[in-house]
């Protein structure tokens, strides 16, 4: 598949690039954290309690807690043990390395996801905890953190998160494929990699390795519940495997219940995962399914009292929508402005620009900033502009508009993608639409797909001195291109490769 040096694409380099992340509180979060974990008078398991609205400062005193030269014996399950284990002042010490959130600063793609988890905890709580009343602690913190691991990456990467949206939710592409674009590996293996790594609870690091190498079980259950209007055959079946019957039943499944109805439900209340989900937690829980679907909508509009932050998506939202309703919902395109004297006056303004010769231009920067201004003046919403440096043979950015900090650093390889090999050939334009992205998606680089979430993109490589050596990709945030925009981005384009030809010929 296309790779991009600018992300980890191995397991291992993923491991390391995420155990450095720090995520960050906000300071009325770390506040309360303080006050819970310097009260004299509370017991361990009141100050877990109190712990629990911050799921970060959880998952850096687990970690703590679990690590080699603190561990005494199996890991830490629960953050009471946790909190045991290290003791107060360590908890505090931990708390105070926890970066603090600058005041407007907030990641909302983080956020989403750590709402999933406290929706899947509530779940949890729900579902399970009467009916394992002993195990109740384990049950809610895996469910707390078993997407731990996603918060991370999120955190480090959050335009990450929308790409996935956008294809697999939105767009219907097969999980795995957009996952080794966008990663390089299946989520669910990262995900089991960090939780071990980090020595997560043992029902996290369970419920991943499930559905990596134990795939066949979870499979076999799903079949058997998809006959949910007939749970005396269900029972029937499982009673003919008693090895799927006693597997189904560990109280281990728990985290993985919840956490599969969370994520589901947040895409939809009427889907087909959705309903997968609730019917195995009905046949795990020997509970007709309707009655389970009324508690799980009860236990979502509970999560949402709880936990819902305004800008942010919970499925109890849906529960008021008509039925059929999904988040995210479709892209809409934004309507094109049209192009004012000004805006006309100002491109010709830098074509202009780029046209002199001999060239204004001290460097490559100083020029490519002209073009970019140039193409964002002509009515080009997102721009990216890629240059060759011949020493690494890498397309670099040079510059990008609205396109966020992720492409700054974008790095290109043009031999991992045949797409990419063919545009540098020899200078050439390719137009996505619709109807062709699907022919052209698997050869598009992955960093590409996750910059430009669009079918509507343009792809322009150019030359100096019969050499390619710049690749222009542009998109209109989704909207299919017109034809007076096409002809301002070929005419930039044009503009462009004249200024690279001055250039050249000024540095000689």
């Amino acid at each position: 598949m296309p790779t991009s040096p600018s992300l980890p694409r191995t397991l291992a380099a993923w491991i390391k690039a995420l155990d450095a992340v720090r995520l960050p509180i906000a300071p009325e979060e770390h506040q309360r954290a303080r006050q819970a974990l310097t009260d004299e008078h509370r017991s361990l398991r009141e100050i877990a309690d109190l712990l629990e609205s911050s799921p970060v400062v959880v998952l850096q005193l687990m970690r703590e807690a679990n690590r080699s030269s603190h561990a005494l014996g199996d890991p830490a399950e629960t953050l009471e043990v946790a909190l045991t284990r290290i003791g107060l002042k360590r908890a505090s010490e931990v708390l105070s390395r926890v970066p603090l959130l600058e005041p407007g600063a907030g990641c909302p793609a983080f956020h989403q996801v750590v709402l999933i988890s406290q929706h899947a905890s509530q779940q949890a709580s729900g579902l399970f905890s009467a009916r394992l009343a002993r195990l109740w602690q384990e049950i809610h913190w895996s469910s707390l953190l078993f997407l731990a691991p996603v918060w991370t990456l999120i955190g480090a990467h959050p335009e990450l998160l929308e790409a996935w949206e956008q294809r697999v939710l939105v767009k219907s592409e097969p999980v795995r494929r957009v996952e080794r674009d966008l990663l390089g590996l299946p989520l669910v293996e990262l995900c089991l990699g960090l939780a071990r790594h980090w020595q997560l609870p043992a029902w996290v690091i369970e419920g991943y390795r499930v559905l990596t190498e134990d795939r066949r079980r979870l499979v076999k259950a799903l079949h058997i519940v998809r006959d949910n209007e007939h749970p005396l055959q269900q029972q029937q079946v499982l009673d003919d495997d008693p090895d799927l019957r006693r597997w189904l039943t560990l109280p281990s499944n728990t985290p993985l219940l919840a956490n599969g109805l969370a994520i589901s439900a947040h895409h939809t209340w009427s889907g087909l995962h959705t309903l997968r989900w609730e019917c195995l937690t009905a046949l795990y829980l020997n509970q007709p399914l309707g009655a389970l679907q009324q508690l799980i909508h009860q236990l979502a509009v509970r999560s949402a009292e709880r936990h819902a932050l305004a800008g942010l998506w919970h499925p109890a939202l849906s529960l008021v929508m008509p039925w059929e309703s999904r988040y995210p919902p479709p892209r809409q395109a934004p309507a094109a402005a049209p192009a004012s004297a000004q805006t006309v006056s100002l491109w010709r303004k830098y074509c202009a620009e780029l046209l002199q010769s001999p060239s204004a231009f001290i460097n490559a920067l100083q020029l490519t900033a002209c073009a970019r201004d140039a193409y964002l003046a002509g009515g080009i919403a997102r721009v990216l502009l890629l240059q060759l440096d011949p020493a690494r043979n890498l397309l670099v950015t040079r510059q990008s508009s609205g396109l966020g900090a992720a492409a700054a650093t974008l790095q290109l390889d043009p031999a991992h993608s045949q797409l990419l090999r063919q545009l540098m050939e020899k200078p050439r334009q390719l137009q996505l639409t619709p109807e062709n992205f699907a022919r052209f998606s698997a050869f598009l680089p992955g960093a590409i797909k996750s910059l430009f979430a669009s079918e509507n993109l343009l792809l322009r490589s150019l030359a100096s001195n019969g050499r390619t050596v710049m690749l222009v990709i542009a998109d209109q945030q989704g909207a299919p291109w017109t034809e007076t925009a096409l002809q301002v981005f070929s005419k930039t384009g044009q503009c462009l490769e004249r200024a690279l030809d001055n250039y050249a010929q000024r540095r000689r």
